[in-house]
């Protein structure tokens, strides 16, 4: 489920970036330049962000055919008999 909505938040920033990108001019110097250049700066690390969590999500076990019987860590207790 995770994997689908990275993917689509990933075809959607491809979308932005394919549409977005010919409106950007870094030739005319100034707060222009400035704006186009963090602009695309934020649309890669967004970009990114979304491809690092698709490839790298957990992937989910099935069911297996074992039980744990533990299902908090137990804590060691120590006995001080003096």
């Amino acid at each position: 489920m995770k994997k689908n909505r990275y993917l689509l938040y990933l075809l959607l920033c491809g979308v932005m970036l394919y549409i977005g990108m010919p409106e950007l001019t870094f030739s005319t110097g100034g707060k222009e330049t400035l704006f186009a250049g963090s602009w695309l700066f934020l649309a890669l690390l967004v970009f990114a962000g979304n491809l690092a969590a698709f490839l790298y999500t957990p992937k989910k076990h099935g069911r297996s055919g074992r039980v744990t019987t533990e299902s908090k860590p137990r804590r060691k207790s120590r006995v001080f008999t003096g």
